[in-house]
């Protein structure tokens, strides 16, 4: 019942963003569209962004970036708790950003707003975890579905890329959820699908041309990939958001002087892409000349291929919100477009418009790292299930290229090398579900470096433990003093006042920093026969031991809480 309600809200909020864009453009574009140049596709942008940067500064007080990220995080290390207000921040914001010019998608966004709606639903019914696990997944997955109506892509996509270890039961609502995001998104928007396209019949003499494109769109994806995360961290290191908006601007607005099809999603050109419809930019841009010549076309194409990164990044960067999933489709198809009409100028014709939609989808398996949902939604979007066996064959070739040189996705790699990453291992994926400072223990006795054997007894002999931590007079560790040790001189009490702690203690195999991964805990005590190891802060100062016992307890509970149905 619950992820029926889920369904609902995250279908509309994917209408009401539609309808809010639209909204926009219908007074932006009059403006541009006026033939030849206009100043306004450059300032508009800079000014949506502004507007994205106030709301999430002043009224929010959030980052709400990287809508599908965050949701990743929030399933690893929050307990799948999203804050209330990512239920329309991320809706307004993202319809500003993308309205007003700015060249990003809004598909991730709306897999944010409709995770939070999951999230916000599950704690209000005061699921466990993994109810409201679930209820994220469905939230994400309705998201999907309501945008793009394909709600096969919207379970696929959920599958893939947000949840680790979902049964077969747990499918049911993810499949309500769905069918009603997508009934609802029919209701409001009509039965058009996103991209209406003009294919050519499928010819399996295409085929090897399909796996270049495979290999073309691997390498595309890797570009993708570590471009945008090495440009989003240079302009990090601008603390100022002011200064950031106004390099951003000036930057997108130079991306969209040179090729205008970088002005917002791009989905117009896209549109002219997918069915053979011609196009050009003369009295638009200063490269326009370029297309005049045959071999300048597919030139000018790769340009806008390769800026299409930074102008997304600059968008992101300058306080606008939008996510990848737009941008991943775009490059995708100018890739197919790219590769195609190479093959042709060098006298072998291929369908444009087919290697355009294959490459949406070989683009998308590489970025996302999601190969299933890439072949399903393509196929959902576009009508086009004639091309099943090119989706298949350039999904499978992108991935596995892309895999070679990169493990994790766009969405995950910050978080993987974070260690914050659930994943379909489930001993990992335990793992980090289980916080360090949960099973922190200070019941130890502590004991000066300074002291002898006699100042210490009366601290140790009501004691059960059977290992003490050893300080220095500042409180940074020193090592471990063990009961077995002191029982060798519990019977000289004559002699105790000779026998320093110094002499006794000896260093801990292994220390723990206060904010270390549980995976790399468990490496410790794998490398070592020690049932406790010492956890220190930053300083060196002793916080408390962990012991084996307490992390298999942990784990065990941990395991019974995201298995049960």
């Amino acid at each position: 019942m619950l992820s029926l309600l889920v369904g609902l809200g995250s279908g509309f909020a994917a209408v009401l963003l539609e309808s809010g864009i639209t909204f926009i453009q219908s007074f932006v574009f009059p403006i541009i569209n006026k033939g030849g140049f206009s100043w306004a596709a450059i300032l508009f942008p800079a000014f949506g962004m502004l507007m994205a940067l106030l709301i999430t500064k002043y009224l929010v007080r959030d980052n709400i970036s990287h809508g599908v990220t965050k949701v990743l995080f929030a399933v690893s290390r929050n307990e799948s708790r999203i804050k209330p207000h990512n239920m329309w921040s991320s809706l307004v914001t993202s319809a500003l950003t993308i309205g007003f010019g700015g060249s990003v998608g809004a598909e991730a966004p709306i897999v944010y707003t409709g995770a939070a709606i999951g999230s916000n639903i599950g704690r209000r019914f005061k699921l466990s975890y993994r109810g409201i696990t679930i209820l994220v997944g469905c939230g994400a997955a309705g998201a999907i579905a309501g945008i793009f109506k394909a709600p096969l892509a919207g379970i696929l996509f959920t599958l893939e890329i947000l949840l680790f270890n979902v049964s077969m039961s747990s499918m049911m609502p993810l499949l309500l959820t769905t069918l009603t995001a997508t009934v609802i998104s029919y209701l409001f928007t009509g039965s058009a699908t996103p991209f209406s396209c003009t294919l050519a019949p499928f010819n399996m003499a295409n085929m090897p041309f399909y796996l270049v494109l495979g290999v073309f769109c691997g390498f595309a994806s890797l570009y993708f990939t570590r471009m945008t995360l090495w440009m989003e961290d240079r302009f990090s290191r601008h603390r100022s958001p002011w200064i950031r908006w106004a390099l951003c601007s000036v930057g997108l607005g130079l991306c969209i002087f040179l090729f205008p099809p970088l002005y917002g999603e791009g989905y117009n050109f896209l549109g002219s892409l997918l069915n053979g419809q011609p196009w050009n930019f003369d009295g638009e841009s200063p490269l326009a000349g370029i297309l005049h010549n045959a071999w300048g076309v597919p030139f000018f194409v790769l340009l806008v291929l390769m800026v299409k990164v930074v102008s997304m990044t600059l968008t992101n960067s300058g306080g606008g919100v939008g996510g990848t999933f737009g941008p991943t489709l775009f490059v995708g198809a100018l890739t197919g477009f790219v590769i195609s009409r190479t093959i042709g100028l060098l006298g072998l014709p291929l369908p444009e418009q087919n290697f355009v939609l294959v490459g949406m989808a070989g683009l998308m398996a590489g970025v996302m790292q999601a190969p299933m949902t890439a072949i399903f939604l393509i196929a959902e979007v576009t009508g086009g299930y004639d091309l099943l066996l090119p989706l298949i064959l350039c999904s499978a070739v992108s991935f596995g290229v892309t895999r070679i040189w990169e493990k994790y996705s766009i969405y995950s790699k910050r978080i993987a090398n974070s260690g914050d990453l659930l994943t379909h291992d489930s001993d990992q994926a335990v793992l980090t579900l289980l916080h360090l400072q949960d099973l922190v223990s200070d019941k130890y006795p502590h004991v000066l470096i300074t002291q002898t054997l006699a100042d210490i007894f009366p601290s140790i002999m009501g004691s059960t433990v059977a290992i003490f931590p050893v300080l220095e007079e500042d409180g940074r560790f020193a090592g471990i003093l063990e009961m077995d040790e002191i029982r060798k001189h519990i019977l000289d009490t004559a002699g105790a006042d000779s026998i320093s702690v110094r002499e006794l203690m000896r260093p801990a195999p292994f220390v723990v920093g206060e904010n270390e991964k549980m995976e790399s805990v468990m490496r410790k005590f794998d490398n070592t026969d020690a049932w406790r190891l010492p956890v220190l802060d930053s300083d060196q100062k002793y916080i408390g031991f962990i012991s084996r016992s307490r992390i298999l307890m942990a784990y065990r509970r941990e395991l019974k809480k995201i298995s049960e149905d």
